[in-house]
């Protein structure tokens, strides 16, 4: 598995049935490929549908049906459409229960910056921080560390805020961290790697709380796949 594909296996795990999903741009919009055709799930984007489901293949295609990326895509069955109005009204009184986004980097406090690089181009933040402050849980889907090898989850962000507080979650290539009162608590390793290395990889203070030695059972999430220390 690569990178994406070990954070997309994973994050699927954190859908329930019967929510209401919002998938961030980028690698979020990704999860709904490892959905089952039949899962009982509503995805929302924010241009205006509730009930998007997958890309359409080539030839299957309506022009006037993209999601907030701009993807061709299909609907589920009692599908909703309706204007951007609409959409953000939904967020604003807080009806999504998951929203999966990217980061640049994301800190111990659960603050969240994804949206602006400083001297690099950027659209706007978009609907970003609407999600972010009112979704009732926030999981955030990022590499560990960017394409330099410098940790991407830190004590506390650099970059222009998307929104304060806000993350519940993260699920990384390498790891599943929960956010608490008390700092950054790893409840899943999705790699063979040791505390010392997860650690050296992250800027923020980690402590190791693995669901399986809590629990006294094995998680149903992927297991361990590469071994990083060799």
């Amino acid at each position: 598995m690569s990178a994406a594909e070990r954070i997309l296996s994973r994050a699927v795990n954190e859908i329930t049935p019967g929510s209401i999903v919002n998938l961030g741009i980028g690698l979020p919009t990704q999860v709904i490929r490892y959905l089952p055709d039949d899962f009982d799930v509503q995805i929302h984007s924010e241009n205006g549908i509730l009930g998007a489901w997958k890309q359409s293949p080539p030839g299957a295609m309506d022009p006037f049906l993209i999601d907030a990326a701009g993807a061709y895509v299909s609907l589920r069955e009692g599908a909703s459409l309706f204007d951007s109005a609409v959409s953000f009204a939904l967020i604003r009184r807080a009806r999504l229960d998951l929203t999966m986004i990217g980061a640049f980097e994301v800190d111990e406090q659960g603050n969240l910056a994804n949206w602006k690089i400083p001297g690099k181009f950027s659209p706007g933040i978009g609907g970003a921080m609407e999600l972010a402050q009112k979704t009732q849980r926030i999981v955030v889907l990022t590499t560990h560390t960017d394409k330099h090898g410098r940790p991407k989850i830190l004590t506390s962000c650099s970059l222009p805020l998307t929104a304060k507080a806000c993350v519940s979650r993260i699920v990384s290539d390498l790891a599943v961290m929960d956010v608490t009162p008390q700092g950054l608590v790893v409840r899943e390793k999705l790699v063979e790697i040791s505390d010392a290395d997860l650690q050296a990889r992250t800027e923020a203070e980690l402590t190791f709380a693995l669901e399986e030695e809590v629990t006294g059972a094995a998680h149903n999430a992927v297991k361990p796949i590469i071994d990083l220390d060799g």
